[in-house]
């Protein structure tokens, strides 16, 4: 059966409804930071809002604090839904580098020294292309298999490459990325405004039991802990989502990630995307959020396996001239056996090469040195008389030889 992308998928993402939902390796996180969200919102409207419910009996607005306090939280829920569940901008891998960057390098040195004989293969690590411009250095990823185009990371906890990369948040267990980047600001921005306003509903609650019988601070808040705990909680978070908030419009304004600000800080070089406030925070907030690259629910095609040349033996054309091959073969080995053997100097030597084979071996070389005799009996008398007169350490031809050699 023929799976889908999301179950042979490479990287360390999770995924959810067969694919539908696409989250970060550290989901559970997101557990956590809902139940940070949705926890202090519910002792809000038991503790809290539930007694202003008729303190402006004029125009029931006691009932729109509490349904303000829950609206409030939906949406922000749903916006962190929308930042952790959703394709961030991820690249999809190539199955293999791309063949057209490779080059040959023929002034390559051996290790041994000199050239090597063989031009080695050369793989360039990085490029430059213009943007707005000015030339932009990209750099090649090993694990997808492509250049990363401008503004594009490796995320390590995902292990994928993600355009305009700005940083994983743990918080909601997801990459930041180009698709995901105006809904997590978004979260930040309206987490910002729900602690102001949980804060301040409690200020206020607390400022009405001073008006009554708590005429004291402490007399109120000893009535109402609940307001103290809460007062407390939402000034502690509006430090971390406020000051978020503030540094993110901060990078909006000058068109930056947070990667590129904390990696690219200390070295003055020039923002070659940033357009101006104005069409910065338009090109955030007011453009269409690309579509996804990636098909999770589709099928995967699987690539057809090529099939390994084809080596074709050469076949003999006949039984009978593959055996006088094999034969003189044998008979040449045999040959020159017996000729390292001749040019021993000491007959000691010959008799211990000798005596080391096996009476077997012996007298198989003897069978084929008779054969390669019969097959060669011209050659047998030259050589012998070749060997006439022949003293150790000289290999002078008698005269004999050569007044036969010159018939």
């Amino acid at each position: 059966m023929a799976k889908r992308v999301y179950q042979v998928w490479k990287g360390s993402n999770k995924f959810l409804f067969g694919g539908r939902l696409i989250f970060g390796p550290d989901a559970r996180s997101l557990l956590v930071t809902i139940s940070l969200i949705v926890v202090p919102v519910v002792i809000f409207c038991v503790f809290v809002a539930r007694h202003l419910l008729h303190r402006f009996a004029a125009y029931d607005a006691g009932y729109a604090i509490l349904i303000v306090a829950i609206a409030f939280t939906i949406y922000v829920l749903v916006l962190l839904l929308l930042t952790s569940s959703r394709d961030p901008g991820i690249i999809p891998r190539n199955s293999h580098p791309p063949e057209e960057e490779f080059t040959y390098d023929t002034s390559a040195q051996s290790p041994w020294g000199g050239t090597r004989p063989t031009p080695s293969l050369q793989f360039p690590r990085s490029k430059e292309v213009i943007v707005n411009g000015m030339p932009v250095k990209i750099k090649y990823c090993d694990t997808c298999m492509l250049y990363r185009p401008p503004r594009c990371s490796h995320c390590s906890i995902c292990n994928n490459c993600v355009e305009r990369f700005d940083h994983h948040c743990p918080w909601v267990g997801q990459c930041i990325g180009l698709r995901n980047y105006r809904y997590f600001f978004f979260f930040v921005s309206s987490s910002t405004l729900l602690c102001i306003y949980v804060f301040s509903m409690c200020a206020l609650y607390i400022k009405f039991l001073m008006d009554e019988d708590y005429p004291t601070v402490w007399k109120a808040m000893r009535h109402s802990p609940a307001s103290v705990v809460l007062m407390i909680y939402c000034f502690v978070s509006l430090w971390f989502v406020g000051g978020l908030t503030g540094f993110h419009s901060y990078l909006i304004s000058t068109n930056q990630t947070t990667y590129e600000n904390f990696r690219y800080r200390a070295d003055n070089r020039p923002n070659v995307y940033n357009r101006g406030c104005v069409n910065n925070f338009l090109e955030v907030f007011c453009t269409k959020v690309k579509p996804s690259r990636n098909k999770f629910r589709a099928l995967v095609q699987e690539e057809q396996p090529v099939p390994p040349p084809m080596v074709r033996s050469r076949e003999p054309e006949s039984e009978s001239p593959s055996e006088p091959r094999s034969k003189v073969e044998d008979d040449l080995e045999i040959g020159g056996e017996l000729l390292k053997i001749s040019r021993r100097r000491d007959s000691t030597e010959i008799d211990e090469e000798l005596g080391g084979r096996s009476s077997n071996g012996m007298h198989n070389e003897a069978e084929l040195a008779s054969g390669l005799e019969m097959q060669h009996p011209s050659s047998r008398p030259d050589e012998r008389d070749a060997s006439w007169g022949r003293r150790s350490g000289s290999w002078e031809i008698s005269p004999d030889n050569l007044a036969k050699n010159a018939n």
